[in-house]
């Protein structure tokens, strides 16, 4: 029996044997590498599993990431969901890629104002709990579209093994009983009825296991009907009382008009490489090649990792990226985005040009740019190759950690509460402490802006990395980190990963810092020059793939988390 069954108790073994194949989970996280055939990395062991389960009974990357999402929302409810929503960027074998953009949308009873008092100030949480924060979920819908262009495989095979985790059960890691004990008052609060995520006897420990009932039949539903079994019947009826208990405004119109949406992904290069990744809605995909482009001039790899002249190059780049993002970035189907204008090159030089390396610039000195017109933190991540070379790079998410904290009674899945990411008010930053304005205001069917980055690179044409991570207004940085750290510093895919981090948004003005990220020496002569260094907990949790020169598959799997890659 390998370390992970062993690690989870006998009760625990004997029930995953009986659920899912065992003779492919991988024991340790630096051992995932030299595959050929297909790799999956994601936030929980049993996921992982799933997906790879599937490539091996012949899917492809799409078939497998359908299966995964769904089995998320059933053994990572803090993020894993069908009650929320998220983005896919897809590269084929061929080198064609898409992007699809599944992301919530605003009621069409949303209005500009609605979580302000009648003095314009904003009530507090009326964005972040209960039904009145809950966004039109997109992530059924997007799986459905993803399934009819791209899959091979039939849907209800897909659902089955989410469905069958549901119904009989999944043992709980230590960390996911932690979370879910810490939030018990919260759900008893919004769920006066009950919930599955309720231990009613005693706390929660790690190997208990979760059944999940209401769930199982809720994906059975939408395992026979396809979206017409989530937007439509049973389960958008079970929606609309939930929505009716707490003052929602979801209504039956905003479930059956909800469509997810094929974009044009961003594509930019740095150095050689292709980096493919999210449009608006996402704000994910332009921040990051703007990064990219702001560093590309600076010999980072000869300065060398987390170095003062590093540091200082990227939380300039941070700091005058933020502030574009706070200001351009929206719903492209509702405000103009200017994506060209934003990267440009000679833009994105431009804005660096002030940048001074013996004193900090102020971020209050720092305003959004010019550039030309043309045209939750709990959030989860996952990455896919098959065995033609296919890829897909998933960010899915309910925002806050558990969404809205609202279980849809009977139905057994959690509501996100997504409508925070909008501007609640300019200059009032959300949970998040990102800033707005006007791109990114309330309005009916309107898709709030995301940081959510899924990104894939290739060089040469031949596919190079697949990463995302969840973080909220972190999560840009961390992919930015992550890059930077295989193709400048030469670190292997899970050391990549693993690295410390840091985080600078604009405001607040502040660079977050992990424990272990920046050396003191560093920090010390960095404050010297006005640079101020805030200590925070984990930053991102990325799940990453790197394809080798010999085409070998090597997994960066976070250690900040429980997940997993594996691979065959």
């Amino acid at each position: 029996m390998n370390t992970y069954l062993r690690s989870i108790g006998r009760f625990s073994c004997l029930l995953l044997c009986f659920l899912l194949p065992t003779h492919h989970i991988v024991v340790a996280q630096d051992a995932v590498s030299g595959y050929r055939n297909g790799m999956v990395v994601s936030a929980h062991p049993i996921a992982s599993e799933v997906g790879l389960n599937i490539l091996k009974k012949g899917g492809n990357a799409v078939d497998a990431a359908i299966a995964v999402q769904f089995a998320l929302a059933v053994v990572y409810p803090n993020a894993g969901n069908i009650g929320g929503g998220g983005f896919m960027v897809y590269r084929s074998a061929k080198n064609e890629f898409a992007a699809l953009d599944f992301r919530e949308t605003a009621p069409g009873k949303a209005t500009r104002d609605m979580y302000l008092d009648p003095e314009g100030n904003p009530i507090e949480r009326l964005s972040l709990d209960g039904q009145l924060s809950v966004g039109v979920p997109g992530t059924v819908d997007g799986m459905v579209k993803a399934h009819e262009k791209y899959a091979k495989l039939a849907w209800k095979d897909l659902l089955q093994p989410a469905i069958d985790l549901a119904r009989k059960g999944f043992p709980l890691t230590a960390m996911q009983a932690e979370e879910l004990n810490a939030r018990k008052e919260a759900f008893q609060r919004f769920n006066p009825m009950g919930t599955a995520l309720i231990n009613k006897k005693s706390e929660w420990k790690g190997g208990d296991l979760l059944v999940q009932k209401d769930l199982a039949r809720t994906l059975t539903a939408i395992k026979e009907k396809g979206r017409s079994g989530f937007y439509e019947g049973r389960t958008a009826f079970l929606i609309l009382e939930e929505m009716k208990r707490g003052n929602g405004i979801i209504s039956y119109e905003d479930l059956k008009r909800y469509q997810a949406k094929w974009r044009e992904p961003i594509i930019g290069n740095y150095k050689g490489y292709q980096v493919v990744s999210m449009p608006p809605s996402s704000s994910g995909g332009i921040a990051l090649v703007s990064l990219l482009k702001s560093v590309e001039p600076y010999p980072l790899s000869r300065w060398g990792f987390q170095q003062d002249s590093t540091i200082q190059v990227m939380v300039e780049a941070e700091r005058r990226v933020y502030a574009d993002r706070a200001e351009h970035l929206g719903d492209i189907d509702f405000y103009p985005v200017p994506i060209k204008g934003l990267l440009d090159s000679n833009y994105q030089l431009g804005r660096m040009r002030d940048m001074n390396f013996n004193r900090a610039t102020p971020s209050s000195a720092i305003k959004a740019g010019s550039p030309q017109h043309h045209e939750s933190e709990q959030t989860t991540h996952f990455s896919i190759v098959d065995k033609e070379g296919n890829a897909v790079s998933i960010t899915t998410t309910l925002n806050n950690a558990y969404g809205s904290q609202v279980v849809v009674q009977k139905g057994g899945f959690l509501l996100n509460d997504e409508m925070d990411d909008f501007s609640i008010k300019p200059g009032v930053p959300n949970l998040y402490g990102l800033l707005g304005g006007k791109a990114n205001a309330i309005e009916p069917g309107k898709r709030m802006l995301s940081a959510m980055s899924p990104t894939i690179l290739t060089k040469d044409n031949k596919l190079f990395m697949v990463l995302g991570t969840p973080g909220g207004s972190t999560i840009i940085t961390s992919v930015f980190q992550t890059i930077l750290n295989v193709i400048e510093f030469d670190k292997t895919m899970q050391q990549a990963v693993d690295a410390p981090r840091f985080h600078h948004q604009w405001m607040p003005d502040e660079v977050f810092v992990e424990e272990n990220a920046i050396t003191d020496a560093v920090r010390t002569r960095l404050e010297q020059k006005g640079y101020k260094f805030t200590p925070r907990g984990s930053i991102g949790r990325v799940d990453a793939i790197l394809v080798g020169s010999d085409g070998s598959l090597m997994g960066g799997a976070d250690s900040r988390g429980d997940d997993k890659a594996v691979g065959y």
